[in-house]
């Protein structure tokens, strides 16, 4: 098996950005506690291919609603390889949680962006049974796999990242 990917946390000023971008009425001085509590990605078997994210906080969707999770969490990996983000199967399976871009896409170079390469994910939760998903923080809610992949012959692409989501096209 390859070895070619290490999870870290990004900083704490990092983290209280992303958590206040998206939660304003977060007590400050929880955010530290917050922090502290962050669980880096891990597989849950031998035989899993994917490594599950913990939200570090606790998340409510009423069916319809939709939530920016900031996970604390970095991934720095080799090149010619992506991370790719998929919600957990049995939240996917019990509430249709989605990922508003369907799957997220972490790129090797994203590690050195501004942000830290800081991997957000978008959450929907878009049960058509009325269902209320409830996810303790802590609890996993998504899964990342890596994947080895290539290019064509003729690429000759030099640009260098610096952002995030959208970041490429502007």
């Amino acid at each position: 098996m390859k070895r070619i990917a290490k999870f870290y946390k990004v900083s704490f000023e990092q983290f209280k950005e992303g958590l206040l971008d998206t939660f304003p009425d977060t007590d400050l001085e929880k955010i530290e506690s917050i922090y502290d509590s962050i669980k880096l990605p891990k597989r849950a078997t031998r035989g899993s291919a994917g490594y599950d994210f913990y939200t570090p906080i606790h998340i409510q969707l009423r069916p319809g609603e939709t939530t920016k999770v900031p996970t604390g969490v970095r991934v720095e990996m080799e090149e010619d390889w992506v991370l790719k983000c998929y919600p957990r199967s049995g939240l996917g399976f019990k509430f249709r949680l989605q990922l508003n871009n369907t799957v997220g896409i972490i790129d090797s170079d994203y590690f050195h962006s501004d942000n830290e390469g800081h991997i957000f994910a978008k959450i929907t939760n878009d049960s058509n049974e009325g269902k209320v998903m409830l996810v303790e923080a802590g609890t996993g809610f998504m899964q990342g796999i890596f994947v080895e992949y290539g290019i064509t012959v003729d690429d000759d692409v030099e640009t260098v990242r610096n952002g995030g989501l959208g970041s490429t096209t502007k």
